[in-house]
């Protein structure tokens, strides 16, 4: 299981990657994040750069 840290203005999420189900833009420079059998997460960044970062860290090795 592999985990990535979002940040968020109320506070850092630890996400688990496989958990990802999709990515919506939001207002003000925010991303929705959709998990599955949960409701959507919204972090700080734009939708690229949210994606770049959860590439990143799913592509590391432990």
């Amino acid at each position: 299981m592999k985990f990535i840290t979002l940040q968020s203005r109320g506070g850092n999420y630890l996400v688990v990657a496989s958990n990802i189900a999709w990515l919506r833009s939001a207002e003000n420079g925010q991303t929705q994040i959709g998990i599955v059998g949960g409701s959507p997460l919204l972090v700080t960044g734009t939708i690229e750069e949210t994606a770049a970062t959860i590439l990143a860290e799913s592509s590391k090795t432990a």
